[in-house]
């Protein structure tokens, strides 16, 4: 009898259907330039967990992205740009609905955006004129995808591009969302024991033996991977295969192109590997009260390996920028770079699993090229992941719609308004449809920051307020919070009054 094979294993759903998993049919390889008079395209990169902090762009120690910086010379560069949240769930709902956590309610890891809201989203906002395009590594972004199936022409799998993979949710019919979670994420997912003795035991044996075949020369500490799930690939494919993606649009396209990388496991390639064993050592902060503890000597080594993912990141990006340039593709069409989190190497936190909303955690990089731009603008006020949806509504001339909660970016149809107020939280711990009661909430308004701890043990349950001038204290070192100082109470009312309204829409299920 034949040995059980990996293709074996995962047609064992498609078993169940005769033409299981078949997607729209993709558009042939048409030019991706514009024909005079039609709509721009527009191209949205997002890189996970891509800190602002961690960029030569926005002022880094390490020289980390040249090729970030050559785009910016052709691009809108704002430079203090903030994701709604810490983490993948909320950050990327935010950025796909225009609408804070407290509204969207995918606050928990791997939740959903509530049901009534799935409507409003980006691919709905841009309209049918648009072909519709969504791909993410992150599992966690594609379960959106599902949740807006009806108004995108092609998703792609989160393992397209890769090496190895063993994702079994898209292969077959219906709601690849659904699937996804009843198949990859509770039988399959990595981590711990399998919930699924037999299939998910084969399926470890089934992987362990595609990953042995694979050559993996190129990566020295391993093949970089997607956190849980069995996806490996070699960040040159993934960029590749974007890059092709793109080739083959039809104009006017939306397409939204979520990378893993730079995504822990930091795992670049042998040609970044070490690339920053330059000894230095950012400046030590104090462990925070709800912080991991881990060691600063750990954090050092974990902030390199990160940095070198960052580079690695960069150089591929750079032959993407070659690609679009040659291709016209910028002449023609909108370009959008930025990150849905920040990651964080300080007061004992290593990644972004955390209550805290420090800069690194949710100051990302965001970047703008229009069609044919020359030369670079910089926007310095706080702005939004939030603004990202209407502004690009109306790059594309449509009406903005009446639900988002974002503004129009400056310099792409917004005034710089200096006194808007950014908020960020984190409610991971929170039910989804109940009123906040353990969370953190950060605002940002002028040069302040202002952080509020509601609901943590070890604060005894009592409000807790932190805050910091960045504009002079970007490192936010200095706490300046005072029950007599004007601004804190300012900010601090504000902050309270937003919150309390937001849970008064939930008092009832409370």
């Amino acid at each position: 009898m034949p040995a059980l094979t990996r293709r074996d294993f995962l047609k064992l759903g498609s078993a169940l259907s005769g033409a299981a998993a078949l997607a729209h049919l993709a558009p042939g390889e048409l030019s991706a330039r514009a024909e005079s008079g039609a709509a721009p395209s527009i191209l949205v990169f997002v890189f996970d967990a891509m800190s602002a902090r961690n960029l030569s762009l926005y002022g880094y120690h390490r020289q980390t992205t040249p090729n970030f910086i050559r785009f910016a010379q052709r691009a809108t560069v704002f430079n203090q740009h903030y994701s709604a949240a810490n983490f993948t769930t909320p950050g990327t709902a935010s950025l796909l609905t225009g609408l804070y956590p407290w509204t969207h309610r995918a606050i928990n890891q791997s939740g959903l955006i509530a049901r009534t809201l799935a409507g409003q989203n980006i691919f709905r906002a841009l309209g049918g004129k648009y072909y519709r395009l969504a791909f993410s590594q992150n599992m966690w972004a594609n379960y959106f995808f599902g949740q807006f199936r009806g108004e995108i022409e092609e998703t792609l799998s989160p393992a397209a591009f890769s090496l190895v993979e063993h994702i079994i949710g898209d292969k077959l019919p219906g709601d690849f969302g659904l699937t996804h979670r009843v198949l990859d994420e509770f039988l399959l997912q990595g981590g711990q024991a399998p919930p699924a003795l037999v299939f998910g035991l084969a399926e470890r044996l089934l992987l362990r033996r595609a990953y042995a075949r694979t050559a993996s020369q190129d990566y020295e500490r391993g093949l970089p991977h997607t956190g849980y799930y069995p996806i490996f690939f070699r960040l040159s494919d993934i960029f590749d295969g974007m890059m092709a993606t793109v080739d083959r649009l039809v104009a006017p396209s939306f397409a939204y192109l979520h990378d893993w990388a730079p995504h822990a496991p930091y795992r670049p390639s042998m040609r970044f590997d070490q690339h920053f064993a330059d000894g230095w050592r950012p400046k030590t902060k104090p462990d925070h009260i709800l912080g991991d503890h881990s060691l600063p000597q750990h954090m050092n080594v974990r902030r390199q390996n990160y940095d070198e993912y960052v580079a690695n990141v960069d150089y591929e990006f750079g032959r993407l920028l070659d690609f679009l340039s040659a291709k016209g593709i910028l002449d023609t069409s909108y370009v959008v770079v930025t990150s849905d989190h920040g990651e964080m190497f300080e007061r004992g936190v290593e990644g972004h699993s955390t209550p805290l909303l420090y800069e690194p955690v949710v100051r990302v990089p965001l970047l703008i090229s229009a069609p044919g731009q020359q030369t670079r603008r910089d926007v310095n006020i706080p702005t939004s992941s939030i603004d990202l949806l209407p502004t690009l509504a109306h790059l594309a001339g449509r009406e903005v719609p009446a639900w988002c909660e974002g503004q129009l970016l400056p310099g792409l149809g917004g005034a710089e308004e200096a006194r808007q107020s950014v908020y960020m939280m984190d409610a991971q711990t929170d039910p989804a449809y109940l009123p906040l009661r353990r969370a953190t909430v950060a605002l940002r308004k002028e040069n302040y920051k202002l952080i509020y701890y509601m609901g943590f043990e070890q604060y005894g349950r009592q409000d807790h307020f932190e805050l910091y001038d960045i504009a002079s204290d970007p490192e936010e070192l200095k706490d300046l919070y005072s029950v007599s100082s004007p601004t804190a109470q300012d900010l601090r009312r504000e902050v309270l009054e937003r919150v309390q309204a937001e849970n008064a829409k939930f008092a009832q299920a409370g």
